[in-house]
């Protein structure tokens, strides 16, 4: 599958999350400890929020590890709120439009997992795709088809509710032709204010997703580290796996869990598309 990290706090370099920690995105990349493969070496992807309207990108088809670009970006590029994400192709081709985050307007998006089958259900999801959504799909994967579904059932006006309609309809058509376990997703998304982020799966097992604990008690406990002196109270990272070792700074996402986080406050909410 892939690897992901979103992050939302005090304005940071890139490099200092991708790069820095013990277990970064970068080392990840190569040696993932918790993800389905070790290595997640099939293109990545950056989208952060500056001063302009829409976020910047920035996608490759080369290794996360490999890349001199990602490298020279990250030690310049600042950013309040940012995603980065390493892919594992699930079998879509490996070009840059299949590489996370997506983008649309404001709204970043990126996934780990699979719509089980894809090439079976690819066709009635499609349609059901706003048209005037569906011409800015670019890439072929299962990911894109449900970040635009999102957006069809209303994504920017509540993201909850819209990912509980799209994964359940991603449930029920698949369901409709025999595949028992649908889906399978951690999703990060943001229009550049609130933070929101998803684990759920069809069969109750998702892919491991992690939440940074909350600032003050950190410094608590580790009055002498000076990172911890530098960020600002409200930060929070939410990543696929934890970015290194320290004793209390990482908390799971339980299963079948929303993440909500805005202006320092966070709060996790049941997500349960099968159950309305």
């Amino acid at each position: 599958m892939c690897r992901w990290l979103a992050y939302s706090g005090s304005p940071v370099r890139l490099e200092d999350l991708l790069y820095k920690p013990e277990n970064s995105l970068v080392v990840q990349s190569k040696h993932s400890r918790l993800g389905a493969e070790t290595m997640n070496g099939d293109g990545f992807g950056v989208g952060w929020y500056g001063d302009l309207d829409t976020p910047g990108v920035f996608h490759s088809v080369k290794p996360a590890w490999n890349d001199r670009n990602l490298r020279e970006l990250s030690a310049f590029a600042r950013s309040g709120r940012f995603f980065a994400h390493i892919r594992a192709s699930t079998g879509t081709a490996v070009q840059e439009t299949n590489c996370h985050p997506f983008r649309h307007g404001r709204w970043l998006w990126m996934h780990n997992g699979l719509i089980t089958d894809f090439p079976k259900v690819r066709r009635d999801l499609a349609l059901v795709v706003d048209p005037e959504l569906y011409p800015d799909i670019q890439g072929s994967t299962d990911s894109e088809i449900l970040f635009f579904l999102a957006l069809t059932f209303g994504l920017e006006r509540d993201p909850l509710a819209a990912m509980t309609q799209a994964v359940r309809f991603v449930e029920e058509t698949g369901r409709s032709h025999g595949i028992e376990y649908p889906i399978q997703l951690t999703v990060a998304t943001t229009g550049g204010d609130t933070l929101w982020a998803f684990r759920y799966s069809s069969e109750g097992r998702s892919r491991s997703l992690f939440h940074s604990t909350d600032v003050e008690t950190l410094r608590e406990q580790y009055p002498d580290n000076p990172a911890l002196q530098a960020i600002s109270p409200e930060t929070l990272i939410i990543v696929s796996e934890p970015l290194g070792g320290l004793h209390g700074a990482w908390h799971e996402v339980p299963e079948a869990t929303c993440v909500v986080a805005h202006n320092g406050v966070k709060e996790l909410h049941p997500f349960r598309p099968a159950a309305g």
